[in-house]
């Protein structure tokens, strides 16, 4: 990997992952992963390409999607203003700047690039039409243009918008890709039509019957609870990391203090460090405190009543409501709760909420031990100056 595609790597997986909105579900640092993956698959695949041609697509993968973090509406636009002042930084000329902003406009959806660098990013941009996980990928996508008011699809209507992408609105470029990524696209196309035969076919009751249990069971929906759960569980296993990580290093300081530092203190000519050890200690110490207390689990009776499942104030979903509980009565309150789709979300709703609350403290008990943790290394070090000074003066 050459030093400017690193470059670019670490400076765009950092704007995508701190300063990218969450209702980016499609458009996100996994997406440009993905372009950059397929990208480095069509340039191996493809003869003739001089290094500076791979480099320059390589880059223009980096960045075609960053113009999401300031102009949504613009993207391609904003991408290649961002791309250009990265690489003035970097030295680059204006014409080889030029040329690596082409590339990414080639992935605007009504652009028809006729020169092979563009297209081949084109067709990585373009390569989930080809994925036997299309319909899940392009739900994503129908799910963020509803969450940043870009468009509102129902579900048919965004099926057609797909049939008439794949059969119409896009073409392969490169010879690989319509070799190897056609075949599935195409694939993709008729599963979408047969799927809009059958529904076509149905009678009027069946399509009404259809279209009410699509509101219990949207995919969108899904992919919502799945994705914002994983990220609650991500955040809480950050959290602990980085309360161990204090943990181990107030340790290790102590460990230090009371082998090496401590039985040094007995000595006159070392009077004037007892006062900054014992503060550095104390503060280590209340640090350790803050960061058990985060990450410190919480004990529940792991029982529920009767009345609590039939008033809903129960988290049937977390094990600390049932583990004390008999098999066969958490059983039957389960029971209750999958016969009735609007209780399975009330119920990961429910779930999502004291997960946050539990983030929450923990997050607010960490910010605490970092901050007791900086100001009593601060305060340390002063008195180790005064206390320093005072004795030589």
């Amino acid at each position: 990997m050459s030093e400017i595609i690193e470059k670019s790597e670490n400076l765009v997986t950092d704007l995508l992952s701190n300063e990218l909105g969450q209702n980016y579900l499609y458009h996100n640092l996994r997406h440009t992963q993905r372009v950059v993956k397929n990208t480095k698959v069509l340039i191996e695949n493809t003869p003739g390409l001089t290094e500076e041609e791979k480099e320059d697509i390589m880059v223009a993968a980096w960045f075609h999607d960053t113009g999401y973090v300031s102009d949504p509406g613009s993207h391609e636009e904003a991408s290649v203003r961002m791309v250009s002042e990265f690489l003035k930084e970097q030295g680059f000329s204006k014409d080889r700047i030029g040329r690596i902003g082409n590339i990414i406009m080639a992935t605007k959806m009504e652009s028809d690039p006729d020169f092979l660098t563009g297209q081949i990013l084109r067709d990585a941009d373009s390569s989930h039409l080809a994925r036997e996980s299309y319909v899940d990928i392009t739900e994503l996508l129908r799910q963020e243009l509803k969450l940043t008011g870009q468009a509102d699809y129902t579900s048919k209507a965004w099926r057609t918008e797909n049939i008439k992408l794949l059969s119409t609105g896009h073409h392969y470029f490169t010879d690989y890709a319509l070799e190897q990524w056609q075949p599935g696209k195409d694939n993709n196309l008729r599963v979408l039509l047969e799927e809009e035969k059958k529904d076509q076919k149905r009678g009027k009751k069946e399509k009404i019957k259809a279209r009410y249990k699509y509101e219990f069971s949207d995919r969108g929906i899904q992919t919502m609870y799945r994705i914002t759960l994983n990220n609650h569980l991500r955040l809480s296993s950050i959290a602990d990391t980085k309360a161990n990580i204090l943990l181990s290093v107030n340790a290790i300081i102590i460990s230090v203090a009371l082998s090496n530092l401590i039985p040094k203190l007995d000595n006159p000519s070392n009077k004037f460090l007892v006062i900054p050890t014992m503060v550095f200690l104390l503060f280590s110490v209340i640090s350790i405190i803050f960061a058990i207390m985060s990450t410190r689990p919480n004990v529940t009776k792991g029982e529920f009543s009767p009345e609590e499942v039939e008033k809903k104030k129960v988290n049937l979903l977390f094990f600390g409501t049932f583990h004390s509980m008999p098999y066969e009565q958490y059983e039957q309150a389960l029971g209750k709760l999958i016969k009735s789709n609007d209780d399975i979300y009330e119920a990961l709703t429910r779930d999502l909420y004291y997960l946050g609350k539990v983030l929450a403290r923990k997050y607010r008990l960490l910010r605490m031990t970092y901050m007791v943790f900086l100001i009593g290394t601060v305060i340390s070090v002063i008195t180790f100056i005064v206390a320093y000074s005072y004795y030589q003066g």
